[in-house]
């Protein structure tokens, strides 16, 4: 078969070893036995898109398109691998000949080829995160930048060169869009940037994001190339492609420019990491790129009861940019999803934590069921109370609130203003500051520690630590001199009387002083992390003194260095996580917390439609996770820093799209906590 044949329009079925009828619903088999040329298929929750992506191929090699003819596409590693081997269970045995990975093996794979037009030797080198990251780090020292301290540190602006890359916008549209208060250092990291690509053509390396960069350079100024692989790959397939970048849109345009034999599988109503470039543009706008597409709609799914189907479909409902869609299933009717409106925070920890303990005597194991939210800093208090009544749990992420390095830094100046002697809380601090790694902590430990003994005379008293702090100013590198000043002068606040008994207004200290700088320089989420401290200081005001809270903040801390410890999958244990990552999964109960107008929706995506539907999406997305049961609380009152005391929530405007026959709703009235 030449390159450019393809076979006559799927008439004859004679071969096939499938029984497509059979195995796949009347929608799934119309999108499978599509007819040659570009199509889209919009592919519901739990509705099957894997298997309809699979049959699809085994399809085509059933009408006798070469296995090398074939490009599928995918976002992750796993689900390439795991499309691959389903293939191959079809066909009895593995396809290599078959082009299957992600976005960026492809194009590795591709420019392995022919890199040599581009200027590179084919045996380039990739760099990972943290090869990047050292990279971008000596071209700031090379650009000999005078560093103010609130310049981003390298991992930040690793994320904001790829964010400008696979979104195709300048540096500078970035920092206003999403890095407002690093605008002012706009021509400095724009010369950065540029100096970071100098290097790594002059080093012949490339990072993840040149891949697609380069891979669409080669096939729009190589006109040969890209002839060649737009006769080669006759059928492009693409998984999740309401997740798909202006980038990834154009290299899927680009190959399939000649036969059109596109099909592209997602579900718009799932799109919701524009955060991270995703554009929704691109599944919208496909048919007007392809006027001659043809469009699918599986909509049978089998994941969820009619009842929580019929409340995901009510919560979609009022997105006005969408491919309508409404879901069904074959299940048995259910149970309908419940509203658990709270008093508080409390309150509605302590219902997850009983209702899931009832679900368990009646037989309902603890890893069935999952607490979904939409930050993370929302399950604070579900946390306490998890572990209080000794429920296991895990954390999608692997890191429980408490472990986390941006609450463990916040605690350490407490631990420190309340007993001077604390060594690991001096370390963790003085190892914030520029130029201070271990073994000089070591050395200014020994150097304050002394100051200390001397200055107090009492080897715990709370007093003089900022004095001692600035006797070992003189120790300190020179880059970190106008640190440890605002170290030390923080300190010395931290020590006033009318602060040092108030853990709350301790913590709001330290965020405001210098750690809001620190997070804004060193981390991506710092809103999330931002979030996260608000929290912990609202949190916070329960407690009568700051030794009290840093008691319980130790029973609850594991002092491990942050890291990604995967959730268990053996034992049991409750499943918390953010909505985001629990995409993919699904659960017999599902938990939905903390669904009031400014958490969920959160507080900046109300401020635009566009941002106000992609919460929505996120809300349908939260539902459909759950099989058989569904829990809707948010708590009526809320304690709130800046007020300065409880203030009242407003039910999420998601809840008040829902008719209320579609739910059933619980009172819970006063509920014993310690019951």
């Amino acid at each position: 078969m030449s390159p450019d044949s393809v076979p006559p329009l799927f008439d004859s079925l004679v071969n096939l070893r499938i029984d497509y009828a059979r195995e796949l619903n009347p929608q799934q088999h119309a999108a499978v036995t599509a007819v040659p040329g570009p199509a889209l298929v919009i592919a519901g929750a739990g509705a099957g898109k894997t298997r309809t992506l699979i049959y699809r191929v085994a399809f085509l090699l059933e009408q006798g398109i070469p296995a090398d003819r074939i490009l599928l596409l995918t976002f992750t590693n796993k689900a390439a691998q795991e499309m691959m081997r389903r293939v191959a269970d079809l066909f009895g045995g593995d396809i290599p000949a078959l082009w299957g990975g992600t976005f960026h093996s492809i194009g590795n794979r591709i420019l392995r080829r022919h890199a040599d037009l581009l200027g590179y030797e084919r045996d380039f080198t990739i760099l990972d995160r943290e090869d990047a990251r050292d990279l971008i780090a000596a071209c700031v020292d090379e650009a000999g930048i005078d560093k103010p301290t609130d310049f981003p540190k390298a991992d930040v602006l690793a994320d904001i060169f790829s964010l400008a890359v696979n979104t195709e916008r300048s540096i500078t549209q970035i920092l206003e869009a999403q890095y407002r208060f690093f605008s002012v250092h706009a021509p400095q990291i724009e010369s950065v940037g540029r100096r970071y690509a100098e290097r790594k053509r002059a080093g012949g390396v490339l990072d993840f994001d040149d891949l697609l960069v380069l891979w669409r350079k080669l096939l729009r100024e190589h006109a040969e190339v890209g002839e060649q692989y737009q006769r080669r790959f006759q059928f492009i397939l693409v998984d999740e492609y309401q997740d798909t970048n202006k980038l990834q849109s154009d290299l899927i345009d680009l190959l399939a420019a000649r036969h059109h034999n596109v099909m592209v599988v997602g579900d718009d109503s799932q799109s919701i990491y524009s955060w991270r470039g995703a554009n929704f543009q691109n599944i919208l706008q496909f048919p007007k790129r392809y006027p001659e597409a043809r469009i699918y709609k599986i909509e049978t799914n089998y994941r969820s009861t009619p009842e929580i189907l019929s409340l995901a479909n009510a919560a979609i409902a009022a997105n006005v940019r969408q491919f309508g869609k409404q879901l069904t299933t074959d299940r048995r009717s259910g149970v309908k999803p419940v509203l658990v409106p709270c008093l508080d925070a409390n309150q509605q920890a302590v219902f997850v934590a009983r209702r899931a303990l009832e679900l368990r005597e009646g037989g309902i194991p603890l890893s069935d069921m999952a607490v979904l939210y939409r930050s993370h800093f929302h399950a604070l208090e579900l946390q306490l109370e998890l572990t209080r009544r000794n429920i296991p749990f895990g954390i999608t992420s692997g890191i429980r609130f408490f472990e986390q390095a941006h609450i463990k830094d916040v605690a350490a100046y407490l631990r420190l203003v309340c007993n001077p002697c604390d060594e690991l809380a001096f370390k963790r601090l003085t190892k914030l500051l520029p130029g201070i790694g271990g073994k000089r902590a070591d050395k200014l430990w020994t150097v304050f520690d002394a100051q200390r003994a001397t200055r107090s005379g009492e080897p715990k008293s709370t007093s003089g630590i900022a004095a001692a702090l600035q006797a070992c100013a003189s120790r300190v590198p020179k880059g970190a001199v106008s640190a440890w000043a605002q170290f030390a002068a923080t300190i010395s606040q931290l020590e006033e009387d009318s602060v040092r008994g108030n853990p709350s207004k301790m913590i709001s200290l330290v965020f405001e002083a210098v750690y809001e700088d620190y997070l804004r320089d060193h981390y991506t989420n710092y809103r999330s992390r931002q979030e996260d401290l608000e929290q912990l200081a609202a949190s916070a005001w329960k407690f009568s003194s700051t030794e009290e809270f840093l008691t319980q903040l130790a029973l609850l801390t594991n002092l491990d260095a942050e890291d990604d410890r995967p959730v268990s999958t053996t034992s049991e244990q409750l499943r918390l996580s953010t909505i985001h990552q629990a995409k993919g999964l699904e659960f017999p109960v599902v938990f939905i917390i903390m669904l009031c107008d400014g958490l969920f929706p959160s507080a900046r995506s109300m401020k635009s439609s566009e941002d106000e539907e992609e919460e929505r999406r996120l809300f349908y997305v939260a539902i459909t996770r759950a099989k058989n049961e569904l829990y809707l609380s948010y708590p009526l009152m809320r304690f709130a820093q800046r007020q300065g005391g409880d203030a009242k929530q407003l039910p999420s405007r998601f809840l008040n799209e829902i008719p209320a026959e579609l739910r059933e709703e619980w009172h819970l009235g006063l509920i014993n906590p310690y019951g």
